[in-house]
């Protein structure tokens, strides 16, 4: 195996010199006040999906209903741990996470609903489910690309 490593010892000194960064480093490299903004869009996003969610969990209605309004309580609650982790990652980047109420949905990626037929409810959760998929695609490859740092914990 080829040497690609530097000395350990700097990087070891190094990694001891920058502690107090937290998880911005030199090595960092991207724009973060971009980064912060990418994350606080997401987190728009998932808040706007919990919102939604829970409307239709509340207002769902029919025969079938009560098996659908669970899914959807369900989902508003792994949409919240969603936007949690957001929030707490863009507190780590030093930035402020987003909750204004004014602008959420002028920021979220998706639409909130209010449709009242559970069918049409399920589909305007799966187009934001689409949605959330296709935004948190290309947040991947700008990290891949190494234009924005990783979130973890989504999906």
């Amino acid at each position: 195996m080829a040497e690609f490593l530097t000395d350990i010892t700097t990087i070891r000194e190094r990694a001891r010199a920058e502690i107090d960064k937290g998880p911005i480093t030199d090595a960092y490299g991207a724009d973060l006040a971009r980064v912060i903004q990418v994350c606080n869009e997401a987190l728009a996003t998932e808040l706007v999906c919990v919102l939604r969610y829970k409307r239709h969990y509340y207002t769902a209605s029919g025969i079938q209903s009560e098996s659908v309004a669970q899914e959807f309580l369900e989902h508003a609650g792994e949409e919240q741990q969603h936007a949690d982790k957001l929030a707490a990652r863009i507190v780590q980047l030093g930035g402020e996470p987003d909750f204004n109420p004014d602008t959420l949905t002028s920021r979220a990626h998706s639409h909130y609903d209010g449709s009242l037929g559970l069918i049409d409810m399920i589909k305007e959760d799966l187009v934001a489910e689409r949605i959330a998929v296709a935004s948190y695609t290309e947040i991947i490859q700008c990290i891949h690309s190494g234009s924005l740092l990783i979130v973890s914990g989504l999906g």
